[in-house]
């Protein structure tokens, strides 16, 4: 077996200005670690997530807003975190220019 190294602020593919991009980190038993980088990037009018499992979000870099089902809002900067419970309605109302976040996604149950 063998450590694999690496830095949040590199790698993956560089999404378009307004864009987003997710990569996979770590994926097992059901759990799955992921790199999210938005450049001002806004989840699309009418569009929310609603996960079947609980998520872990931290935003390393930039800053954002998310929105939710109540029409609360909640602004993130850096080294901020949410959990997210199954079924939470949420969506990302506005992404910072350069926006790093570290999601992990919990098994069902």
């Amino acid at each position: 077996m063998t450590a694999i190294f690496g830095r949040l602020a590199e790698g993956g593919t560089r999404p378009d200005e307004g864009g987003e991009t997710f990569q996979d980190l770590l994926a097992g038993g059901g759990a799955r670690v992921e790199r999210i980088l938005s450049r001002g990037a806004a989840s699309p009018p009418g569009l929310w997530y609603e996960q079947e499992w609980d998520e872990f979000v931290l935003l390393v870099a930039g800053a954002a807003v998310l929105g939710f089902e109540d029409g609360t809002e909640r602004r993130m900067e850096a080294g901020d975190y949410a959990i997210l419970p199954a079924r939470c309605r949420h969506r990302v109302a506005w992404t910072d220019r350069e926006t790093l976040w570290l999601a992990v996604h919990m098994p069902p149950g």
